[in-house]
């Protein structure tokens, strides 16, 4: 059996049997790794001194050890960053400016407004998932910041939080995924028009917005699904204490002013040096000289902040050694070849393959920036030998590599949604924002690049 076929679905299996996500990854990794025919002369030259000629099954499995611990480095500065931006959320907290904006918010419920609040509060978590990928570019940090001191507000409106968990969802992937902007330009610019271009094919005249709008739009049928028939009926949910937010700020008018103004000096950190590590420390600082946190809060407020992003930042690197592991197997390749010798000369079914295998790796690796390079490699020769045009080709690579970002239990687009609505913890990982955001998003957007594909 394919190793990556084979680690993709029983990491799947295991956290849909509410085995942890982290465990899920390292699990997976090492079997498809062990069932993998990687190189004798690959894991030898990994171990020049081991002193054999034929490696046996002990030092294949500390190859795989060797290559997953280099995977799990390469993502300890996303991990750093989040657990550095969960204590810049809490210390907010602490300013009150999240205590005023739910305040402001409790007022209007209070009123009898709660049909036109639920969706403003639907609108407002959209439009901040769409501009924290390009006006905004701060991704998933939006979410400790905005969502648990807005619970108890969902709470009395009785909103699903699968249906808000599939709205930043959405924002966060189609936006990348269309919009050639912030995070949109590194995705379809520098990775998926870049890589094309390398890889043998000229897509200098390609309109991008062409390309991508037919599977931007199949994830538009996917929200709609979502706000208006699965999730429209209320759901119940308990007040309990949100972990890691002060109790009873008293909101006053210079400690706002002192967060809005910490909040813009993060933004621009972020934005002119590209560090969230830096962007959080300055924000955080900002909060410490100006005594909205005194000194000696500052150890309580960091922890709580880090334990709050400690289950994000734990997953994002079990799935980079996951991810590295699967490159190492050598199953990508030949599972796009097979898939593609099975479908013979038939575009259309081609086409399916291509995308079926590129939502297979990217819910295995978690993140569609990562799969880009992978696939792009092998999918641009075969597009050019099938016919494919180059507006074909960038909507079938482009399509295939955000392909299961949402619905992977790996990927920061549902985890960061999870970490926002399981503050008080009553919000499953798997069952009320993987599973939602699967079947609201990967099966609409596959149907919508297999149109384009042959349309295009």
């Amino acid at each position: 059996m394919n190793p990556v076929v084979l680690a993709v679905s029983l990491m799947l299996i295991l956290s849909l049997a509410r085995v942890h996500v982290v465990f899920s990854l390292i699990i997976s990794a090492f079997i498809g790794g062990m069932v993998a025919d990687i190189p004798a002369d690959t894991i030898l030259a990994a171990f020049p001194d081991a002193g054999v000629s034929e490696p046996d099954s002990l030092l294949k499995l500390k190859y795989l050890v060797k290559v997953f611990e280099e995977g799990i480095a390469a993502g300890t500065t996303t991990a750093l960053s989040y657990a550095v931006l969960g204590a810049f959320a809490v210390a907010i907290s602490y300013s009150g400016l999240s205590q005023a904006m739910a305040n402001l918010i409790i007022g209007r419920a209070q009123h009898g407004k709660g049909a036109s609040l639920k969706w403003l509060l639907i609108i407002a978590l959209l439009v901040m998932s769409i501009m924290s990928q390009n006006l905004v570019p701060i991704h998933i940090a939006f979410i400790p910041l905005v969502v648990p001191p807005l619970l108890l507000v969902m709470n009395r409106l009785n909103l699903d939080r699968r249906l808000l968990a599939c709205v930043i969802t959405f924002g966060l992937v189609c936006t990348y995924m269309f919009i050639p902007y912030g995070f949109g330009d590194i995705f379809l610019n520098k990775i998926l028009l870049g890589n094309i271009n390398k890889f043998g094919m000229d897509v200098s005249g390609v309109n991008i917005y062409q390309a991508m709008a037919i599977p931007a739009l199949g994830m538009v049928a996917g929200l709609g699904i979502a706000i208006f028939y699965s999730y429209r009926q209320p759901r119940r949910y308990e007040d309990r204490p949100v972990e890691g937010a002060a109790e009873q700020v008293p909101v006053k008018p210079l400690n706002i002013i002192i967060a809005l103004i910490a909040v813009t000096a993060a933004f621009l950190a972020q934005k002119y040096t590209g560090s969230l590590i830096l962007a959080g420390l300055i924000g955080f600082a900002i909060f410490m000289v100006a005594r909205v946190i005194r000194w000696h809060q500052a150890d309580t407020v960091f922890n709580s902040g880090i334990r709050m992003m400690s289950m994000i930042a734990f997953i994002m690197i079990a799935a980079n050694g996951f991810a590295a592991v699967m490159n190492a197997s050598g199953g990508i390749e030949p599972l796009v070849a097979d898939s593609v010798a099975f479908f013979g000369n038939s575009r259309a079914l081609v086409a399916l393959a291509m995308l079926v295998v590129g939502l297979l790796v990217t819910m295995g690796i978690g993140s569609s920036f990562s799969t880009l390079p992978i696939i792009a490699a092998i999918y641009v020769p075969l597009c050019a030998q099938m016919g494919f045009s180059p507006l074909a080709t960038v909507a079938i690579i482009g399509t295939a590599g955000a392909l299961g970002d949402a619905g992977s239990p790996a990927s920061d687009s549902t985890l960061g949604p999870t970490m926002g609505f399981n503050a008080d913890g009553q919000h499953n990982h798997i069952t009320d924002t993987v599973i939602p955001t699967f079947l609201h998003y990967n099966v609409p957007l596959l149907l919508a690049g297999w149109i384009a594909a042959l349309v295009l």
